[in-house]
């Protein structure tokens, strides 16, 4: 029973830590492993602004990796 409770609230804690984000969601892995080439970035700045956002490297994320940029909602 503890146990279950335990892992509850860390799912939850997850959760709300993921709903926080004011992003739009991540890029995805891309076509070349997830290294930011830049057909990559390029595919993925047109997605994102169809979605109404704009492509943003995420705090402490690395440029050369793709899954690292986010869509995040303009203002």
């Amino acid at each position: 029973m503890m146990r279950t409770a335990a892992v509850l609230a860390a799912v939850m804690l997850a959760a709300v830590a993921l709903g926080a984000c004011s992003n739009m969601g991540g890029v995805g892995a891309g076509h070349n492993g997830g290294i930011a080439t830049y057909d990559d970035l390029k595919d993925a700045t047109a997605k994102c602004a169809a979605k109404g956002g704009h492509l943003k490297l995420q705090r402490n994320g690395d440029a050369q990796h793709l899954e690292d940029y986010a869509c995040e909602k303009d203002k």
